[in-house]
């Protein structure tokens, strides 16, 4: 691995599982018929050991979806057969064409998918646009369910609460927060069931003329929704009711950042009460403490994403990896994946270092089912990269493997 600018090395333990079967000699003086019995045992056994293995090389095989923006000849959303136990990566014929793919979301029973499409014109109005999909077949093919308006221009982020009856968007340009209810057969239920509209600036006059919520992110307990909005450097508290998927105002509604910052997305720790978000413009994160009862967010620590920030650089995804020891933030520009170790105890994180993305651009970025691998998509590369995750200290190695994508911006997999 290497580890750009003020970094370090850290030691990988070897790691080593074995499990094994013994069977002590059995006496001549054993009857015919107990050996009989022993050898249909000993059959049983083997074909169970045989199946157990089949299992398991078929459980190491997955299905990731790739959302792009249509340039370079992208064709929309694209389907990647993943190898967790070779680190493969396959590109499936066959794509779903849909303008401007930017983010995706998987409904929690696996049978739907759902992607914004990022424009500014749906149908001759000034909105983006929805699109929600059935899964087919082993190969995970997307068949087209229906697409609604999403109220507002250029939606760049989404997500589904647990429960799988709602899910609540971020329209980039438009400003402002939608949420929808998802129907039984997958479909989007019209009309909307929340549009809420930003307001105001901030002291970037290029980036921060008007609200431009970025992301929206739903609680684990399916309570609150927090939507981050770099126009405004504001994170907005909404109270989220699953089953009709309408949103309300939160009190506290507000949490304010340091003007400037531009927050883009945020995440949240997958035991513990912490959050993280990750600020574009001024390329760090801030932790948060996080109160479970009102949806409070207290803010513990800033720190950079960056050895230094420059002309160009801005950050794009945020992530805790499932363990909840580490975090991992995508810079742009700079073309690094940075590293932080998190406290258990106070949720603060230690910088480990930065790993080159081994491409131009990184934008999104998921790890595989197993826990073992990130993937990262490489914008302007034109290309998705595979690392190595070493469990105890967080750090990744670039493998081998790599699969070229026109535009890719956000990986999900199908588990």
């Amino acid at each position: 691995m290497q580890i750009l600018e003020n970094s370090f090395w850290l030691r990988r333990p070897e790691q080593t599982s074995r499990a094994g079967v013994f069977f002590s000699d059995l006496s001549s003086s054993l009857q015919w018929g107990f050996l009989a019995g022993v050898f249909c045992i000993m059959t049983g056994m083997n074909q169970t050991v045989e199946s157990g293995e089949s299992g398991t090389k078929e459980s190491a095989q997955h299905i990731a979806y790739v959302g792009t923006y249509s340039q370079n000849g992208s064709q929309g959303i694209y389907r990647v057969q993943f190898d967790s136990e070779t680190g493969s990566l396959k590109l499936l014929e066959g794509t779903n064409a849909i303008e401007n793919s930017s983010f995706l979301a998987i409904h929690p029973n696996k049978k739907y998918l759902y992607a914004v499409s990022e424009v500014a014109k749906y149908k001759g109005e000034d909105t983006g646009s929805v699109v929600a999909y059935r899964i087919e077949g082993d190969q995970g093919e997307l068949v087209e369910l229906n697409q609604l308006a999403t109220g507002g221009a250029v939606p760049c982020h989404l997500s589904i609460d647990s429960t799988g009856h709602s899910l609540v968007l971020a329209n980039y340009t438009g400003g402002s927060i939608a949420s929808f209810r998802l129907k039984d057969n997958g479909e989007l239920d019209s009309p909307m069931a929340s549009l809420m509209q930003h307001h105001g600036q901030s002291i970037n006059k290029e980036r921060q003329e008007s609200a431009h919520a970025h992301s929206a992110n739903i609680s684990a307990d399916n309570r609150f929704v927090y939507a981050a909005d770099l126009g405004i450097d504001q994170i907005i508290i909404y109270r989220l009711d699953p089953q009709t998927a309408k949103l309300s105002e939160n009190d506290p509604s507000i949490i304010k950042v340091k003007p400037g910052s531009g927050p883009r997305h945020f995440t949240f720790h997958p035991q513990k009460d912490f959050a993280y978000v990750l600020n574009e413009l001024s390329c760090d994160v801030i932790a948060f403490k996080r109160n479970r009862s009102s949806g409070n967010l207290e803010a513990l620590q800033t720190i950079p994403t960056v050895p230094e920030v420059k002309p160009g650089y801005s950050t794009a995804e945020i992530r805790v990896h499932p363990n909840g020891k580490f975090l991992y933030a995508s810079n742009r520009g700079h073309n690094s994946l940075a590293i932080y170790r998190i406290d258990q105890s106070t949720g603060l994180l230690t910088a480990l270092g930065n790993e080159p993305t081994g491409g131009e651009m990184p934008r999104n970025f998921t790890f595989d089912p197993t826990g073992k691998f990130i993937l990262v998509a490489n914008r302007v590369s034109n290309n998705i990269i595979l690392f190595r995750i070493d469990q105890e200290t967080g750090l990744l190695t670039r493998t081998k493997n790599e699969v070229e994508i026109p535009m890719p911006v956000c990986i999900r997999f199908l588990k």
